[in-house]
């Protein structure tokens, strides 16, 4: 009896521990995201784009639009072993812990960190995993927790692509909602992932793919009805290791549309919307009031911006009077007031531009096209300079748009 007693004591105990541990994390209660002490906690964010999926525009690029894009153009410049080096240094300058102290600072509560898979793994041998991804992002959450600023994982680029557009460095098609092997491979990176932060409270969840499916897609009501799917496929197995992060699922056509979706198909859910360039009025916002009334959950604003700083002001007020969390777009931009931070464009990057953006048809018109390598290496090394915490300013405009 006394050992039957003893058994069921420790039956609590465990439930309780378990409890206790689940009670660490932000969670999801009816539409709201609940901080571990009970509050409720309205986000507010800004986006660390261009860092672990560098994007075309924000290098003053048009046609050189995606990252194997930019990494292309670099090693026809300087070859591919400057241009890991390059690359490599990019990523140690672009966001630094000086950077997550000045969000913190400026009075944000979080960030959303946009990733691409080609960090974590070999896109054509899939077995092969990479450690830079891994490492950068615990970089990153250890800044965060260090300065108590809650972290938002985003896959940006999904094996095979969501889009099948730039923004997902892909190859025109959102091939991950057909190619059974593409979904294996964003499952076991999600889950790889979960398993490995699992344990870290400072990140709120998961941001599974970044605008999935496009507008302009002829098939896009067939890949439509996939989504939800896929959706399911990757929570089952993050599930598999981690109960406690909150899983964000964005709508279709660039997380715009939510029509597709049923009732939420397990607790810790929450959904995220973006906007760009429309009035900023309710009406652009309805359906996503709507779809907050009709299931009780709570819908996160993960990207808006590019836009002038009143506009900003506005859409923000809008998405606080709704109680939408939000996370602009970007935080650190080359030569532009559109972000929390700019740095410098040089003259030499000029000619990069130049070079990135004239049409070459043979190895032969690439090699007449190219800049002297003496305007080369200091457009690099300029550019690995400026971006650094030290060398950028802030857009007080932006910052007062957003409320800081």
């Amino acid at each position: 009896m006394k050992r039957l007693f003893a058994f069921i004591c420790l039956l609590f105990l465990v439930a309780a521990v378990g409890f206790a541990q689940s009670g660490e994390f932000v969670r999801v209660e009816g539409k709201y995201f609940v901080e571990p002490n009970g509050n409720k906690i309205l986000l507010r964010g800004i986006n660390l784009g261009n860092w672990l999926n560098p994007e075309g525009y924000m290098f003053k690029f048009q046609n050189v639009n995606s990252f194997r894009l930019i990494d292309n153009t670099i090693k026809e410049l300087v070859g591919a072993d400057e241009t890991r080096k390059f690359w490599k240094s990019f990523r140690d300058n672009y966001i630094t812990k000086e950077d997550i102290r000045f969000i913190k600072e400026s009075g944000l509560n979080h960030i959303r960190l946009p990733f691409n898979f080609k960090l974590f793994l070999v896109e054509d041998h899939p077995e092969i995993w990479l450690e830079e991804g891994f490492r950068r992002l615990d970089d990153a959450v250890k800044w965060c927790k260090e300065e108590n600023l809650y972290v938002i994982l985003d896959l940006h680029a999904a094996p095979g692509g969501q889009t099948g557009d730039n923004i997902d460095d892909s190859w025109s098609y959102p091939w991950l909602f057909e190619d059974e092997q593409a979904q294996k491979t964003t499952i076991a990176l999600w889950k790889k992932l979960a398993e490995r932060y699992k344990d870290e409270t400072i990140v709120i969840g998961y941001d599974l793919l970044n605008e999935p499916i496009p507008h302009y897609m002829e098939n896009k009501e067939e890949l439509n009805l996939l989504l939800e799917p896929v959706y399911k496929m990757i929570s089952a197995a993050i599930r598999e290791v981690d109960k406690n992060h909150i899983i964000l699922l964005g709508g279709a056509q660039w997380n715009t549309n939510f029509k597709m979706f049923g009732a939420p198909y397990e607790n810790n859910l929450a959904y995220t919307f973006h906007r760009y360039w429309m009035p900023p009025e309710q009406k652009e916002i309805q359906d996503v009031i709507d779809f907050v009334s009709k299931y009780n959950v709570p819908m996160y604003m993960g990207e808006s911006g590019e836009n002038e700083d009143a506009w900003i002001d506005t859409f923000r007020k809008l998405l606080e009077k709704h109680e939408f969390g939000w996370c602009f777009w970007p935080y650190k931009k080359m030569d532009s007031p559109r972000g929390m931070v700019q740095f410098a464009k040089t003259k030499e990057w000029d000619e990069i531009i130049k070079y990135a953006e004239t049409p070459k048809k043979n190895f032969e018109e690439m090699r007449k096209a190219k800049p002297p390598r003496e305007v080369v290496k200091k457009a690099l090394s300029d550019l690995l300079e400026n971006i650094k915490f030290k060398n950028c300013t802030a857009n007080q405009g932006y910052l007062k748009a957003l409320g800081l």
